[in-house]
C-alpha cells in the first residue's frame, strides 16, 4: 500500500471510529493531549502524511481499536488484549461426567460434527460400574447423580442427525485388559464388561459415531475436543483451555485428523479390535 493509501485508510477508519463511539474532534484532541487544530490537520487531509507512532497509538487507545487496524496492517479492530479474551480463555473443569460447561458447549455445536480425544476412555462409552469405581471420591455428586446426568447426554448425543468422532489410545484400551496403569484396582470381571459393553456401543451406533485406535507411541495428543468450527477445548486438568479464534480451531482440527489417519484400522473394525484384548 502506498503511504498516501494507507494515511487516506487512517483517515477514515478514524472517521468511522468517532462517529461509532459519538467523539468529538475535541473529544479526541483531549484524549490524545494534542491540539484540536492537530485531529483536524489529520482529519481533513490536508498534510498526506500519516501521524507518528505515538499519536496513532494515542488516537487507537481513545477510540478504542489497534494501532494496527488504524493503519490498514489487519482487518481486525480488537485490541490485542480483546482478541486474546475473545480468541482463548481457561474455564474449570469438574471431574464429572455430568460437566455443565461440556453439556453447553455440545448444544452450541449441535448440527456440527465434533471431534474427541478421551483422557481416558470416553465417558459416553462407560458402563455405569466403570463411572461409579472412577466417580466414588467425587464431592459435589455422588456417583448416582452424575450417572443420571450422563445418561440424559448420551441420549441427546445419540439424536438423529448427530456425527461425532472419538480417538483412544491404544494403550488405555490395553491396560484396561491387563488391569494396569491407570485401571490398577478396577475388578476383572468389570473390566472385561467394560470392554465388551464399548466393542457393543461402538458396532451400535456406527457410523453416527466413529471410534479410532491411536498408538500414543507414534503420535501423543492432550485430551481435546473440537466442537466444529466453533471452539476447540484442551483439557489440562483443574481448567480446559478454551480456542475461539478460526486458525486455532483449524489446527486443533487437523491435530485430530492426524490422529485418525494414524490409525491402522477402519472405524467399522474397532468393535472386533477391541474385544480382541480380551483374549
Amino acid at each position: 500500500m502506498r503511504k498516501e493509501d494507507r494515511a487516506d485508510l487512517f483517515r477514515r477508519r478514524v472517521s468511522e471510529r468517532m462517529a461509532a463511539t459519538g467523539i468529538s474532534r475535541s473529544g479526541l484532541a483531549r484524549s490524545c493531549h494534542v491540539d484540536r487544530s492537530t485531529v483536524a490537520q489529520i482529519l481533513n487531509g490536508d498534510d498526506p502524511r500519516l501521524p507518528n507512532a505515538h499519536l496513532a497509538a494515542e488516537f487507537a487507545t481513545a477510540l478504542g481499536v489497534s494501532a494496527d487496524w488504524l493503519l490498514g496492517l489487519t482487518e481486525r479492530s480488537e485490541t490485542a488484549a480483546d482478541l486474546l479474551s475473545t480468541s482463548f480463555r481457561i474455564a474449570d473443569a469438574h471431574r464429572a461426567p455430568a460437566d455443565d460447561q461440556i453439556i453447553a458447549w455440545h448444544r452450541e455445536a449441535a448440527g456440527h460434527k465434533i471431534r474427541h480425544v478421551s483422557a481416558t476412555l470416553p465417558d459416553i462409552l462407560k458402563t455405569e460400574e466403570v463411572l461409579g469405581w472412577e466417580y466414588a471420591a467425587f464431592l459435589s455428586k455422588t456417583p448416582e447423580q452424575a450417572m443420571q446426568s450422563l445418561r440424559d447426554t448420551v441420549e441427546w448425543l445419540r439424536a438423529p442427525g448427530s456425527d461425532y468422532e472419538i480417538c483412544v489410545s491404544r494403550d488405555m484400551v490395553e491396560s484396561l485388559a491387563r488391569g494396569e496403569g491407570y485401571w490398577k484396582g478396577l475388578p476383572r470381571d468389570v473390566a472385561r464388561r467394560q470392554i465388551e459393553g464399548m466393542a457393543e456401543s461402538c458396532a451400535r451406533l456406527y457410523p453416527s459415531l466413529r471410534v479410532y485406535l491411536y498408538d500414543s507411541k507414534r503420535v501423543f495428543s492432550a485430551p481435546i475436543t473440537v466442537f466444529g468450527p466453533l471452539l476447540a477445548v484442551v483439557y489440562v486438568g483443574q481448567f480446559y483451555m478454551v480456542f475461539r479464534e478460526n486458525r486455532q480451531v483449524r489446527a486443533l482440527t487437523q491435530h485430530f485428523d492426524q490422529l485418525v489417519r494414524e490409525s491402522d484400522i477402519d472405524a467399522r473394525s474397532v468393535p472386533d479390535e477391541i474385544l480382541s484384548y480380551l483374549g
